[in-house]
């Protein structure tokens, strides 16, 4: 198949030639420099990742761990110069301090010997006898590991070794498996302890320790999630009428729902008396956040719902083209899954090396051979560095699935003969990008992230001025971050359109973006209003699972209040809501765009003749037609309204209809212009 026209391209002797937009079936690898380096950060990340393996012991934070180097709910290995490290404490899974009604804190330690027992005291224990009786009976020592049972009411040492008398009533906590007392005398004075600990931790341990105290919740919500997206993806392959109505009154709902729970909460934390941790005071301030963020996108969102409720019957014929293609290459639907799949593995992949470096220091035995662990430095900025790999990978591998989808829908649009499409296009599709345009992919994300950096160095900054800064500085962050979020968004916009363009032409990066900016601007008139109609209804799916999905974080994180950033856990909750519905409705998303730009190349180099025919159905020609005229006839209207309230010069309309513009001129105004004077 031969297209030629289009834009023009200049060939080796300086002379202009025009643009052959065709799926090309000699391709050579685009932009490899970008691969390269895109390999050369990995090779950082695999490094980051050997030495926080090598360094670190996240186990150290999920299970907890005593005094002697041991972690509870494990075999141990020893460490030099600690005689009782190494022990076996698979069947002791909990912490158990031995002074923990006068407990010290120094350099954020606290200043206790601690211990992994198999059970918390469920009884006040008042003398050695007692603690002798209970470690008989249920088979948990609460003296130090040396001491024999039987020696404890003989050795001279055992009230050193033991620990203080009463023993309190204890419970097991989940915040790393402690004992904490429950008399009220001890479990105030251990409190206070643990709430002067816990907020002289520096904002990167907080958020690992919120990340673990709540990661079944996170792993549920997540799955919440997904359920959420799934059903959006069948909802807008079989879409009708009353599921669009549905899907918009679901939306609407979800905000005001999730709108109210949130300035319910906020007042709820508010008017609380036992709000004293510094993270519980975080949490207030972040629910206010929310919830102001909230209200402000409820009311955007109805606004737009109620200007464009007259176009919903455009939207649903629309949808159903784009399930009509769709139903031609049934596998696009298995894309996201995969996406999803690799998605998931990565992130876990993440998490694991971050709690990984959360936790890398170096074990050094003090007097009487306990073990402490020394942070090593460098820490934070391996931190910064893996962190950038999440976004950039992120990135990555949705730019991989937007070509993947885009190279499937171009093959089946060139496509002569639409009831006998070509053999395996998503397959095809794949080869094409992992032999030739990883590099592009590459690139594109690397674009996101450059703009996503700033935006997160410009939110630290404003977390540690915000106690100095004044009204102005707090505008010009703000400024900032819907600058920065402003570019990101047209960014991603002609990031999919080059995508498909370099499945189409094969050009690399820049090439393609800048063909695509071409042939959209000539037909922006014609196709804008119909790709927005599209993408609003595809942004409310993904409004629908981030609210639903926060609304159930809120639900689960609420009823866990007890020591714990829940605030964070919430914020990557939404964040992975959004790259899951993103991830699962970008086949729509991506399907419409390739679709669109596809018919404006068809309509740029095509004229419906024998020699020239169009590639489009004739279903989607009358759709874009049909919409062309009613916007045209709106606009008839509203200007003939504005003429019956004008005095003086009648004014007449000179439409041309190829773009849908409209000049008014004065009717004793005579202008003669040739067909390509208006071009």
């Amino acid at each position: 198949m031969e297209q030629r026209g289009g834009r023009r391209q200049d060939s080796e002797d300086g002379v202009s030639e025009p643009r052959e937009w065709r799926p090309v079936t000699q391709r050579t690898c685009t932009d490899t420099l970008w691969l390269l380096l895109f390999f050369l950060f990995w090779a950082g990340l695999m490094f980051i990742t050997g030495y926080a393996v090598m360094a670190g012991a996240a186990e150290r934070l999920v299970l907890g761990y005593d005094s002697f180097g041991n972690i509870c709910g494990r075999k141990n290995t020893p460490v030099e110069g600690a005689p009782l490290s190494g022990q076996d404490m698979t069947n002791k899974k909990y912490v158990f301090l031995l002074n923990s009604c006068s407990l010290e804190m120094q350099s954020l330690k606290i200043g206790s010997v601690s211990l992994c027992v198999s059970s918390c005291p469920q009884e006040q224990l008042n003398s050695l006898e007692d603690l002798q009786s209970f470690a008989r009976n249920n088979g948990s020592c609460l003296c130090v590991y040396n001491l024999n049972i039987s020696s404890y009411t003989l050795n001279p040492k055992a009230a050193e070794l033991c620990p203080t008398l009463p023993v309190p009533r204890s419970k097991s906590f989940p915040l790393l498996n402690r004992c904490v007392p429950q008399n009220p005398e001890c479990y105030s004075k251990y409190a206070s302890v643990l709430i002067r600990m816990v907020n002289e931790m520096d904002v990167f341990h907080r958020i690992l320790s919120g990340i673990l105290a709540g990661r079944d919740t996170v792993i549920g919500l997540s799955f919440l999630a997904l359920a959420f997206s799934l059903t959006l993806v069948l909802v807008f392959r079989f879409i009708r009428t009353l599921l669009v109505h549905t899907l918009i009154a679901l939306v609407v709902f979800g905000l005001l729902f999730v709108s109210g729970v949130l300035w319910w909460l906020y007042y709820d934390y508010r008017n609380d008396p036992s709000t004293e941790l510094e993270t519980e005071k975080e949490n207030v301030k972040f629910l206010l956040g929310y919830a102001i963020f909230s209200t402000i996108v409820t009311v955007v969102l109805l606004s737009l719902i109620l200007v464009l409720r007259k176009r919903l019957q455009l939207t649903v014929q629309l949808f159903q083209i784009v399930g009509k293609i769709i139903g031609r290459i049934p596998f696009l639907l298995f894309q996201p899954l995969w996406t999803f799949l690799i998605l998931i593995v990565f992130w876990v992949f993440w998490v694991a090396v971050l709690l990984s470096l959360g936790t890398a220091g170096t074990a050094q035995t003090t007097s009487g051979g306990q073990v402490e662990y020394r942070a090593l430095s460098g820490i934070s900025y391996m931190a910064w560095y893996h962190f950038v790999g999440l976004i950039w990978t992120s990135e990555f591998i949705l730019a991989c699935q937007q070509m993947t989808i885009a190279g499937a829908v171009v093959t089946c649009y060139f496509n002569r003969n639409k009831n006998s499409p070509s053999p395996h296009p998503v397959l095809s599709s794949v080869s094409v990008l992992f032999c030739y345009h990883l590099g592009t992919a590459v690139k594109g994300s690397f674009l996101i992230t450059i703009l996503r950096i700033p935006r997160i160095v410009l939110f630290n900054l404003y977390n540690i001025l915000k106690q100095k800064e004044g009204a102005c500085a707090k505008c010009l962050f703000k400024c900032c971050f819907c600058w920065f979020w402003c570019h990101e968004s047209c960014l991603r916009y002609f990031n999919q359109h080059a995508y498909t363009t370099t499945a189409i032409n094969g050009t690399n990066f820049c090439t393609s973006a800048k063909d695509a900016v071409f042939i959209l601007a000539k037909n922006s008139a014609r196709l804008a209003s119909l790709s927005c109609i599209g993408d609003f209804i595809l942004f409310l799916g993904k409004v629908f699972v981030v609210c639903f999905t926060v609304f159930g974080g809120l639900m689960a994180f609420n009823y866990h209040r007890e020591l714990q950033t829940w605030v964070v856990p919430l914020l990557l909750v939404g964040f992975f809501a959004y790259l899951m519905s993103r991830s699962f409705l970008s086949v729509f998303e991506v399907t419409l765009g390739a679709m669109f730009l596809c018919f404006a190349i068809d309509m740029e180099t095509n004229d419906g003749s024998a020699e020239k025919p169009y590639f489009v159905d004739q279903e989607l020609l009358t759709f874009v037609s049909q919409s062309n005229k009613l916007t045209e006839g709106r606009k008839h209207r509203s200007m003939r309204s504005f003429q019956d309230n004008e005095d003086g010069t009648e004014l007449q309309p000179m439409v041309r209809r190829e773009c849908g513009i409209c000049i008014y001129l004065p009717a004793n105004v005579f202008a003669f212009m040739s067909q390509e004077e208006w071009m």
